[in-house]
């Protein structure tokens, strides 16, 4: 980490009293930067609010195409910090928030200009989207299912301006057998626990 940085360990160690502190900047600075290029993308100036939508996904696959993506930073840092009072998973935590944020006040404009059934969960579903191109593309790689967000997102916007509320699909329902049928139970094969 110190070669990276062109720095003597001696400095790094001073500037961080530990591992967890130097990830929680690295989250940060990911997020300011996420922040930058999203507010970006999503300006007015960009177009209808439709479009701006669809910009972020854009930037999104911009992202998850380049050779120096290894997935979401804010993931990696919950996964590798899961103590909700770890300032580098609060940090991760904020960031996700304020994309969905982002996403809630672009359908809300989009709102404004034409009728969309749930708009709210419009948001979240959008949000969930993100969500999956970067936990995808870690271990599929851009080729794999990422390359699909903005044509997921194009997908949501259109039923919901169609009118078409998306809250429950028959397909996402919990199968009707109970696991305890068909997975062996873990007090010995084959027998119901």
């Amino acid at each position: 980490m110190a070669t990276h940085a062109d720095v003597a360990p001696t400095t790094l160690y001073r500037l961080f009293a530990s591992k967890e502190d130097l990830v929680a900047a690295y989250v940060a600075r990911c997020s300011d930067m996420y922040r930058v290029r999203l507010t970006e993308v999503s300006s007015p100036t960009v177009g209808t609010p439709r479009q701006r939508i669809l910009a972020v996904f854009d930037a999104f696959s911009e992202e998850v195409l380049s050779d120096k993506s290894r997935g979401c930073p804010f993931l990696l840092a919950l996964a590798e910090f899961p103590d909700p009072d770890s300032p580098a998973h609060q940090k991760a935590v904020l960031h996700k928030a304020w994309l969905r944020a982002l996403f809630r006040e672009l359908v809300g404009e989009l709102e404004a200009e034409e009728a969309v059934s749930d708009p709210e969960g419009l948001a979240d579903r959008l949000a969930l989207v993100a969500e999956g191109i970067y936990g995808s593309v870690q271990a599929l790689g851009p080729s794999g299912p990422a390359r699909q967000g903005r044509t997921c997102a194009e997908s949501l916007i259109d039923s919901a301006l169609l009118g078409e509320v998306t809250t429950a699909a028959p397909a996402c329902s919990p199968p009707s057998v109970s696991c305890s049928r068909r997975w062996p139970s873990r007090q010995g094969r084959g027998g119901r626990s």
